[in-house]
């Protein structure tokens, strides 16, 4: 039996930074992937913003690490050349009684430490992007894009330069806690056993799946998985904005917010669609045309000029969800041996945004679970 110091189970951004984090402290890495490559999952089907962290409640984990990590997001980014923009966007008021709950938006980011939010009337805002129809805007400058792949493929060169080993095609089985780590079994085109000290579920839709495998782990510490499906739609038309333009936010949801790639095409979402899969293998990422008629009016909110037949399916990711529908917010959960008893294992469950920008700063915080 082949042995290593840490085994990673996921190659999603958060594998990816964690693999990265602790190769670079000097541990001995092994990662496995289920797939044939990096970033096939969740990953790779976001809306690639660089997120502020201005709607998290306040000493929340998502709180912490988002604005923990936009910080080494954008130094990452600026050092090592990932494509990115500072771009910013504004958070948008349509009525009266929205524009009177921007300044409780402002005041939870100040919680959170994000103090450079600007509230501004309707005519700066329509100054700053004259297509916009608000009543009072919120200004994030902090808010910003960046290319997901670009930032992945850096992430796993860093690892391997640290010398961090990748097996793709190569899902974990189960794993069983033994006298000083674990013995993790793998499936695959050759399948293997391998012993670990430090084991990493980072698995993000099949982490909870994968802590149910852990032989030793109690099934308090697993929660109930839920999917909710978040549908994008492209602009085929010209959208006249510089920035990323949200609605005030509303139960469940940021709302249908209108973001730019690097190439400046424009696309709208995501929705919140309740999936009834028994698991994250029945997942339908396919999106339905008819929800259209669900974007059209929730976009000409504060963009009117919406013309009619723009909207085209893109594509569909799924948040992994750890509360049910009628739980309207849910925070990070990161679990070390504090939580469950089990000394070398970290499991992340809940990853959903803002994952991608608090990426760095998840690394650091599992990388010191593990080493505790």
């Amino acid at each position: 039996m082949d042995t290593t110091d840490c085994l990673v189970v996921g190659t999603g951004v958060i594998g990816l930074a964690v693999a990265r984090e602790l190769a670079a402290s000097g541990r001995e890495v092994v990662v496995l992937e289920a797939a044939g490559g990096i970033g096939s999952g969740t990953s790779s089907r976001n809306s690639e913003v660089i997120h502020a962290g201005i709607y998290y409640a306040a000493g929340s984990l998502m709180a912490r690490l988002c604005v923990a990590g936009r910080a080494l997001l954008y130094e990452f980014c600026r050092s090592r050349h990932v494509p990115h923009h500072r771009i910013g966007k504004l958070i948008v008021a349509t009525s009266a009684e929205e524009a009177e709950r921007l300044a409780a938006i402002k005041a939870r980011a100040a919680a959170n430490g994000v103090d450079d939010l600007e509230l501004i009337d309707a005519r700066r805002a329509h100054a700053l992007e004259p297509e916009l129809s608000a009543t009072a805007a919120l200004i994030s400058p902090s808010t910003g894009i960046i290319d997901s792949h670009a930032y992945m493929l850096a992430l796993r060169g860093e690892a391997e330069s640290h010398g961090a080993a990748f097996a793709f095609h190569a899902a974990m089985l189960s794993a069983e806690a033994v006298q000083g780590g674990f013995v993790v079994t793998a499936g695959g085109a050759a399948p293997m056993r391998l012993r670990c000290r430090t084991l990493v579920n980072a698995a993000g839709l099949h982490a909870p799946a994968l802590a149910r495998a852990i032989a030793g782990l109690d099934e308090r510490h697993v929660p109930q998985p839920y999917f909710a499906k978040g549908n994008y739609f492209a602009c085929t038309a010209r959208a006249p904005f510089s920035r990323l333009i949200y609605p005030v936010p509303v139960p469940g949801g940021l709302g249908v917010h209108l973001t730019l790639d690097l190439g400046g095409q424009a696309k709208f979402g995501p929705d919140v669609e309740w999936l009834n899969a028994a698991s994250a293998d029945d997942l339908d990422y396919a999106v339905d045309p008819g929800r259209a008629a669900q974007f059209y009016p929730a976009i000409r909110r504060y963009w009117p000029g919406l013309p009619d037949g723009a909207l085209a399916p893109a594509y569909a990711g799924v948040r992994p969800k750890i509360v049910p529908p009628a739980v309207a917010t849910q925070d990070f959960r990161i679990d070390g041996p504090d939580v469950h008893g089990l000394e070398g294992l970290v499991n992340l469950f809940g990853i959903e945004s803002p994952g991608l920008t608090a990426s760095l700063a998840i690394a650091r915080h599992v990388a010191a679970l593990a080493a505790a």
